[in-house]
């Protein structure tokens, strides 16, 4: 079996799971953050939005620069609101989705490095990458994102299993 018949479904399920809590990110709500050292929830967000889009680096070049030439990474434009926020989700999900489907298992142990400044920071195999700067980043986020709804007193949904809110999934 490829291993992309078994990414595929953990990808659209850790998705769907993130959409929920992306879904319930309140506008009025963006700009708090939880201590003076956090992002902004409006911050945070926009950074798990963005995410499933990384998919496209790993599997479209073999190679991320962070700062090439120099250049001062720039992250990306902040959302104004939840409709924003999920318009931005829902078209890094659909490209990260195609740049995943399109992977072959001989693409998956390819190697793939991530630079600053033109120094290497890491190289592993795009599989790896997929995993832990993907998914499990994704997922970490997730997380972090449901502390902050929870402090701001926002209904936090199941995802594996119920939640203090969601007592079914």
């Amino acid at each position: 079996m490829p291993m992309i018949d078994a990414l595929l479904p953990e990808y659209d399920m850790e998705m769907a799971n993130t959409r929920k809590v992306l879904e319930r990110v309140p506008t009025e709500k963006l700009s708090w953050r939880p201590h003076p050292k956090s992002s902004t929830m409006g911050e945070l967000a926009t950074h798990l939005a963005q995410l499933p889009g990384w998919m496209v680096e790993t599997f479209n070049r073999d190679e991320l620069d962070l700062e090439p030439e120099g250049k001062p990474y720039e992250p990306p434009k902040v959302v104004q609101s939840r409709e924003e926020l999920l318009s931005r989700f829902d078209s890094s999900v659909k490209t990260g989705r195609e740049a995943l489907a399109g992977a072959t298992d001989a693409a998956m142990f390819q190697n793939w490095s991530l630079l600053k400044a033109g120094q290497k920071l890491m190289t592993m195999p795009r599989a790896a990458v997929l995993r832990g700067f993907v998914l499990s980043h994704t997922i970490h986020h997730r997380a972090q994102l449901g502390v902050y709804l929870r402090l701001n007193d926002v209904a936090v949904p199941a995802i594996y299993g119920p939640s203090a809110d969601e007592k079914t999934f």
